[in-house]
């Protein structure tokens, strides 16, 4: 009996864990509640992702010989002009609205991880030379 009672009690908390996640993947602001809770949020998950590419330009800037590194610099600045630009855009609709900082932040973390992915490629390739 106590080992039935064991069995239940682990699938139940094995459940609630699977339920959680589920509900981190579908809502990245996981219980967020207000607006203001999710632009907070959306700012911090951008925070993060911004740290993480900062992380990976040092790296690759550290692996690319002296002649390529202002050229890198160059591309990394107008990535980022592009970056915000595209992002001010993508959120023109939104303009004046409480949600604006949210989709704001979301577009630019959204848009980051995809520039880290680009510089980890980078990384990967002069690994590989």
């Amino acid at each position: 009996m106590k080992r039935i009672a064991s069995a239940i009690l682990l699938a139940s908390v094995l459940l609630a864990a699977a339920h959680a996640q589920k509900r981190e993947e579908q809502s990245p602001c996981g219980d967020a509640q207000t607006q203001a809770e999710l632009n907070m949020c959306a700012g911090r998950k951008f925070k993060e992702a911004d740290a993480e590419l900062n992380r990976v330009y040092n790296q690759l800037t550290s692996k690319v010989e002296a002649p390529y590194r202002a050229k890198l610099k160059a591309a990394e600045v107008s990535w980022l002009k592009y970056r915000d630009d595209n992002c001010d855009y993508e959120t023109a609709l939104y303009e004046g609205g409480s949600m604006r900082p949210m989709v704001y932040s979301f577009c630019l973390e959204r848009m980051t991880k995809a520039r880290t992915a680009e510089l980890r490629e980078q990384i990967k390739e002069l690994d590989e030379q």
